[in-house]
């Protein structure tokens, strides 16, 4: 057991050294339980920071000339109405052009589940594409963006119905000494 030496007390009055011992093992785990608590709330309090500097609004550098670069197209696909489908060309925050589908749930069975298709939305979406599209050179690489609109509520086979909807719009990329043929559009979601 670890122990520490006071110290005696001898001197001139002859008296006895006194050798006590201090039992080391409730510090030394007051000790380890005081570090773990420091190490645990450093990590919550490093979690709980917001990253911030102080910039200042404008160019980075006032007295070199910016370029301005207009916001990409992009084409938000609303699944919220019942009866339709609204396709709506978005540049920035401005509405560039809104195109109501009417939406048609074709459901077949493919073994024991159900397939729902959009025909009418996959080929809406084509011919939207081919006129407004901006990324249809087998060159540029970047894919257009899509967005779908959807509300909690939607089942997940109609939601799938639509991406495929969207994926079925293809475009040539160049790959090297070879062009390919793949989707045109990049998905992602908005959940209402």
């Amino acid at each position: 057991m670890g122990g520490v030496d006071v110290g005696g007390g001898g001197g001139k009055g002859k008296r006895k050294s006194l050798d006590s011992e201090i039992n080391m093992i409730p510090m030394i785990d007051l000790l380890m339980v005081t570090i773990s608590f420091l190490l645990i709330t450093a990590v919550w309090t490093h979690m709980a920071r917001i990253n911030a500097d102080a910039q200042v609004p404008g160019p980075p550098r006032p007295d070199v000339e910016q370029e301005k670069t207009e916001p990409e197209k992009q084409l938000h696909v609303e699944m919220t109405a019942e009866d339709k489908f609204v396709l709506v060309w978005k540049q920035g925050a401005t509405t560039v052009d809104s195109i109501d589908v009417p939406r048609k749930d074709d459901v077949n069975m493919q073994g024991a589940v159900e397939v729902v298709r959009y025909p009418d939305l996959a080929a809406k979406i084509e011919s939207e594409w081919k006129a407004k599209g901006q990324h249809s050179n087998p060159t540029d690489r970047k894919l257009d963006q899509a967005i779908l609109h959807t509300d909690n509520k939607t089942e997940f086979k109609y939601i799938i119905g639509v991406i495929d909807a969207v994926y079925q719009t293809h475009r040539e990329i160049q790959n090297g000494p070879k062009t390919e043929k793949l989707p045109a559009f990049n998905i992602t979601f908005a959940v209402n």
